[in-house]
C-alpha cells in the first residue's frame, strides 16, 4: 500500500494512508490485468451479453420485429408448459437421469482413478489409461449406431446370442425400443462408458498431490493397500469430490441432448422415462416453431439450476467451508 510522509506538530511525523483505486492497481499489476482479459473479453461476449435474449421469453417473439420492438405478454409462455402434464414428467425425468448420471459418474471415476493410481507398470498403465478416456472422444452419433446394432430386435448382437445361447425362442426378441423402462439403465450404462474414464483424470492429478510420505509411514505402521486406500487417498479425494459434485448440480436441470436425442431420437415409446427439457424445448421449436415458449422453458431451466447451486453450497459451506464454491 502507498504510503507518504508528513510533518506532525506532536510527533515530527505521520504517516498518511492512501486507499489504492482500481486505476491503481491496472496500472500497477497491467501485465497480469493484460493475461486475464482475453478470458473477460469471451464470457462478457458469449456468456453475458447473451442473456439479453431471456426477454425473448415474456414476448410473442416476432422475427421481422426483432428483439425489443416484439409485443410483451408477460408470463403467457409460461403458462403453456406449466399447465400442461408434460412439465412434471420431463422436469422429474431431467432430475432423476442427471442424480443417477452424477453418482454413477462420480463412483466409477474414483473408483477408474484409483486402480490407475495402483497399477505399478507404467506402460500399462498409460495403455489402460488411455484405453478408459478413449471413448469420451467418439461421437454420439457413432454411439448410436452401436446401440442400434447391439439393442436392435431383428439383428440386434444381445437378442442375437441370447437366442444362440436358447435363453429365447424366435418370435421373442426383447424389443428395446419399445420398452421405456429398460433406457434409464441404458443411458447410464452409456454414459459411465462414455465419460467416467475422462473423469478420472482430474482424480488421478488429485491422487498424485497427495504426500507420499504419509503412505510410507501408514505402510511402516502396517496398513495394507487396502487400508492405505481406505484412510488415506479417499479422504483426500473428498474436497475434489464434493467440488465436483457442486459444480454437477448446477447442470442437474439441464439435460444431455446430444446423448438422449441422438440415442433415443423421437421415440415416442419412449418418452414416459428419456423425454427431458432439452429433448422437450427442441421438439417444440422444431413442430411448433415457437421461439419463445422455448426460451421460457430455458429460462425455467437456468432459474432452478442457479436456485439448486445456492443451495446445495449453502450446506457444504456449513459442514464443510473447504470444500464450497463460494
Amino acid at each position: 500500500m502507498n504510503v507518504a510522509l508528513s510533518n506532525n506538530k506532536a510527533d515530527g511525523v505521520v504517516i498518511k494512508k492512501h486507499k489504492k483505486t482500481f486505476i491503481s492497481d491496472v496500472k500497477q499489476n497491467f501485465y497480469l490485468y493484460l493475461l486475464v482479459f482475453p478470458g473477460v473479453l469471451y464470457f462478457v461476449i458469449f456468456q453475458y451479453l447473451p442473456m439479453v435474449g431471456i426477454i425473448v421469453a415474456f414476448q410473442d417473439f416476432n422475427v421481422m420485429k426483432g428483439l425489443f420492438k416484439s409485443e410483451f405478454v408477460g408470463l403467457k409462455n409460461f403458462e403453456y408448459f406449466f399447465t400442461s402434464k408434460d412439465w412434471l414428467v420431463v422436469t422429474w425425468n431431467t432430475v432423476y437421469l442427471n442424480i443417477l448420471f452424477l453418482i454413477t459418474g462420480l463412483f466409477f471415476s474414483i473408483l477408474i482413478a484409483l486402480v490407475l493410481s495402483e497399477i505399478s507398470s507404467r506402460y500399462f498403465k498409460k495403455v489402460t489409461q488411455s484405453i478408459a478416456i478413449l471413448p469420451n472422444f467418439i461421437s454420439w452419433s457413432l454411439v448410436s449406431m452401436f446401440v442400434f446394432g447391439l439393442l436392435s430386435t431383428d439383428v440386434g448382437f444381445i437378442n442375437s446370442v441370447l437366442k444362440a445361447l436358447g435363453f429365447i425362442q424366435e418370435g421373442q426378441e426383447i424389443n428395446f425400443y419399445s420398452n421405456p423402462n429398460l433406457w434409464p439403465g441404458i443411458l447410464v450404462a452409456l454414459k459411465i462408458w462414455k465419460g467416467a474414464g475422462f473423469g478420472s483424470v482430474i482424480y488421478l492429478a488429485a491422487i498424485a498431490g497427495i504426500d507420499q510420505d504419509m503412505y510410507e509411514a501408514a505402510k511402516i505402521d502396517g496398513a495394507s493397500r487396502m487400508q492405505c486406500i481406505t484412510k488415506i487417498t479417499l479422504p483426500q479425494l473428498k474436497t475434489t469430490a464434493v467440488l465436483l459434485t457442486l459444480f454437477g448440480i448446477g447442470g442437474i436441470f439441464y439435460g444431455d441432448l446430444g446423448m438422449i436425442y441422438t440415442v433415443v431420437g423421437d421415440n415416442p415409446n419412449l418418452y414416459d422415462t428419456t423425454d427431458v427439457i432439452d429433448t422437450y424445448v427442441f421438439r417444440m421449436l422444431r413442430q411448433l416453431n415457437d421461439i419463445s415458449m422455448s426460451a421460457a422453458i430455458g429460462f425455467y431451466q437456468s432459474l432452478v439450476g442457479f436456485v439448486i447451486v445456492f443451495i446445495a453450497n449453502y450446506f457444504v459451506k456449513k459442514y464443510d467451508s473447504d470444500s464450497a464454491i463460494f
